[in-house]
């Protein structure tokens, strides 16, 4: 491994260049001149012209140190991980991970013992993949300390660092990330050797956090072409180990719909992709979102995704479709659209799914032309009576087709409160 500059520049950032990044830099380099370098994400998407979101920088200074630079001048900072050596300094609402060099101690699959460290070789060898383990400095002069990023860079592929199953001992969301990168950078197959470790230490997916596993998942099925990372993961059984729930068609559906959002330009919708996973089931869903701790509005989605009414097909009428957008909303239906685009036995046929998700665009939920007073106004007392006459009247209402006519509705509603009220 060598720390030497590769001759390589980063082509021009506009983060590189920012005031708040100056700032950041200037702070460290005030301490210690050339002992902090960008590293990971934003050196590797840079090189692969890929947006930067999160730019963390690699130090030779202790967190300590790294407070202290930051305090001399003037900044903010948040111990996020000062334990393993990650100071997140902020300048105008900018966070800046900030960590020291390390090595690993020891490990267990899930966390890991750290010792600091000047080394960039050795805070390299720690990393997961080759194309993450590339360094900049503020001249934007990339270091490649493994000697392998620059080429897998080149190549647009993912590998781990040295031996695969040791990196995937060390940490076992290893594996997913293996998945995750791939397909978001990968474009020259999934690395053999890689899968071929992942599938062996599949086991090792069982001790992780869900909430880990979730937020691994979630990214990989955001990627515009996720198709060929899910399948292996299919195939090799990984993704079982995930969801134990899986539909038997799942690749099959799953490869659908991404191919029907590239061909209608659609956005990516991960927990679409994620309900294509599954059989058609509101049940499978629920246990789902408790396995996988999914947010209260993750879980709801997820179980309107899989549920059976109202039916969703492909030759509804106008008519049906105003009233599946009522009972869905235009998430839902357009949910179910999709999915049912991509579980249908002739995907190709595509005209009349497109003809609905247009009928949805725009679409405003009509709201129902009465409300409690009036029913109170008709005779009907507040309590399970009032909610039962008012749930009948909207049955009316939907079934023919919304009428915005109040004096019709009203005189629904006193047929209604005539049977049940005055019965």
């Amino acid at each position: 491994m060598s720390e030497a500059n590769t001759g390589t520049v980063l082509p021009r950032q506009n983060w590189l260049v920012a005031p708040s990044t100056r700032a950041v830099v200037a702070a460290l380099e005030t301490f210690e001149a050339d002992a902090s370098r960008f590293v990971g994400g934003c050196v590797r998407n840079a090189l692969l012209g890929e947006p930067v979101d999160d730019i963390d920088i690699a130090t030779k200074l202790t967190p300590h140190e790294v407070i202290a630079a930051a305090k001399t001048a003037g900044l903010r900072t948040v111990p996020t991980g000062i334990e393993h050596g990650t100071v997140t300094v902020l300048v105008d609402h900018t966070p800046f991970e900030v960590t020291t060099l390390r090595r690993d101690v020891e490990t267990d699959g899930r966390h890991a013992k750290v010792a600091f460290s000047r080394d960039w070789a050795e805070d390299a060898a720690r990393r997961d993949f080759y194309c993450n383990a590339l360094y900049a400095n503020a001249a934007g002069e990339v270091f490649d300390p493994t000697g392998g990023g620059l080429a897998d860079i080149a190549a647009r592929r993912v590998r781990f660092i040295g031996d695969p199953e040791a990196r995937l001992t060390e940490d076992h969301l290893r594996s997913l990330r293996f998945f995750r990168f791939s397909a978001w950078y990968g474009r020259a197959g999934l690395d053999k050797q890689g899968l071929a470790a992942c599938e062996r230490q599949a086991d090792g997916l069982k001790g992780l956090s869900v909430e880990r596993v979730w937020k691994e998942l979630k990214k990989l099925l955001s990627a515009p072409e996720p198709t060929e990372a899910v399948l292996a993961m299919l195939t090799t059984g990984l993704l079982g180990r995930i969801i134990q729930s899986l539909d038997a068609d799942a690749g099959r559906v799953f490869t659908a719909l991404v191919s029907f959002e590239s061909d209608a330009f659609l956005p990516v919708e991960p927990m679409q992709r994620l309900a294509a996973l599954l059989p058609a089931d509101p049940e499978v869903g629920k246990a789902l979102a408790r396995q996988l701790k999914l947010s209260n509005a993750e879980r709801d989605r997820m179980e309107l995704m899989l549920g059976q009414t109202p039916r969703v097909v492909s030759f509804l009428s106008p008519r049906e479709v105003r009233q599946a957008l009522y009972a869905l909303g235009q998430e839902g239906f357009c949910d179910r659209v999709k999915l049912g685009w991509a579980r249908s036995d002739n995907p190709r046929q595509t005209s009349q799914w497109r003809a609905l998700l247009a009928m949805a665009e725009g679409y405003r939920r009509p709201a129902l032309p009465i409300d409690g007073r009036t029913a109170r106004a008709a005779g009907v007392p507040d309590g399970p009576l009032m909610r039962q006459v008012l749930g009948e009247v909207e049955a009316w209402w939907v079934d023919n087709d919304f009428p915005d006519d109040p004096l019709a509705v009203v005189e629904r509603l006193k047929s209604v409160t005539q049977a049940l009220v005055k019965a």
